[in-house]
């Protein structure tokens, strides 16, 4: 197939997400030096502002040159040793991949395989914790919005679990697709790790793993026996107390992300959760006209930042990427691993508006129609502009 190469490709995946300009522009910049004693007067302020985000007054903040994947080897390298026990689940490509690199490292996981669709499994974690009655669980882990099949769990209530058990392990949380988009509250929800990437709520390129870790936690690093040296807590908090690293940083995403703050903050951080979640309404109100199901089994538990969409029997999901990428010159996200074929994905996150989202329902009809499944071409996009409507901020008129 030839790509229609006319426009700008529609990128309605779970991220890399759009930029904005803004952000874009304030990358533009000549290099500069990393050592020089004024460095801090740029990072030192992003550590205290990112702070405001994962909604923590007392966790040290870490920004490393990675991928979220880095978050997590930081947190299982830092903070456990070989042969730890540590509680996980998996409901999800990602959370998947993070037990993996968890026995990858020598970890003793307790595994609880959740079916795809579903979420943290509270009342098995309850069991588990309430059975260890010597504590041997070092770490509980859990992802709080599963990008594979959008679904987003609830973390308060597994730190309600460790409460009522009085059990002292970390809590630590994969916030990749959450965090900047989704509520987080670090201290409230008692999270002792939360990781999270630059390339999704925070919208800037993928180069960035920014971790925020409890005070218990550093505490608890001592005992940890793992290897770390480009990961280390230790060597990043002696250099990052006067804003500057261990070796060298990416310096260019720091000038996006005081941008992306800027643009964060301006908004005001309750109206991007605000937003993303009237956003997220609405794809799901034109999933619903189509006549199809999402992969997340309950609306309790439906993703604010990604919707993962089910085909009917006998479809291919991978056609309809294929069509709406080079057809339509839209890209969507691909079904993974247990899904592969079964789900695409529109993602709803970043910096998005509602006629964005139109795009992304007018698209997937077109695609999906194309493929020959059978729905009615408008149905979704009128059920997004009535849910918008309903649920749009009212404009305010400026006085002549």
């Amino acid at each position: 197939m030839i790509k229609n190469t006319n426009g700008k490709t529609g990128l309605f995946i779970p991220g890399p997400t759009n930029i904005p300009d803004t952000v874009r522009q304030a990358m533009n910049v000549p290099m500069q030096d990393m050592r020089a004693p004024d460095f801090g007067d740029l990072t030192l302020p992003l550590f205290a502002d990112l702070k405001k985000v994962f909604k923590t007054e007392t966790a040290e903040v870490f920004m490393f040159p990675g991928s979220g994947t880095a978050g997590w080897e930081s947190c299982i390298g830092n903070l456990f040793s070989p042969g730890d026990r540590v509680l996980m689940s998996s409901f999800g490509q990602f959370s998947m991949l993070w037990v993996d690199m968890a026995e990858r490292f020598g970890l003793n996981v307790d595994h609880c395989e959740v079916e795809w669709g579903l979420g943290v499994p509270l009342q098995q974690y309850r069991e588990i914790l309430e059975a260890d009655k010597n504590h041997e669980i070092k770490g509980v882990f859990a992802c709080h919005n599963e990008t594979a099949t959008g679904v987003t769990s609830d973390i308060s209530a597994i730190r309600q679990i460790l409460n009522d058990l009085d059990h002292p392990a970390l809590l630590c949380v994969d916030g990749v697709s959450s965090v900047a988009a989704i509520d987080f509250r670090m201290d409230e929800w008692g999270v002792d790790v939360v990781v999270s990437g630059s390339q999704k709520g925070f919208m800037l390129p993928t180069g960035l793993a920014i971790v925020a870790v409890s005070q218990k936690a550093l505490e608890m690093r001592g005992r940890a026996t793992l290897p770390r040296t480009f990961l280390s807590y230790d060597d990043m908090m002696k250099t990052n107390v006067t804003g500057h690293f261990p070796y060298t940083p990416a310096t260019q995403l720091f000038h996006g992300l005081r941008s992306s703050l800027d643009f964060i903050f301006d908004e005001g951080l309750e109206n991007v959760f605000a937003r993303h979640h009237r956003l997220a309404s609405a794809v799901r109100a034109g999933v619903h006209a189509w006549g199809l199901q999402l992969c997340a089994r309950d609306p309790e538990i439906y993703s604010d930042t990604v919707s993962a969409i089910l085909v009917p029997e006998g479809f291919d999901s991978g056609e309809v990427l294929k069509t709406a990428y080079y057809k339509y010159n839209m890209s969507l996200g691909a079904g993974l691993n247990k899904v592969a074929g079964r789900v695409f994905r529109i993602g709803h996150l970043g910096d998005l508006n509602e006629i964005m989202v139109l795009q992304a329902l007018a698209g997937s009809e077109m695609a999906l129609r194309d493929c020959g499944i059978n729905i009615e071409l408008g149905s979704g996009v009128a059920a997004a502009q009535e849910t918008f409507i309903d649920a749009a901020p009212q404009l305010h008129t400026i006085a002549a």
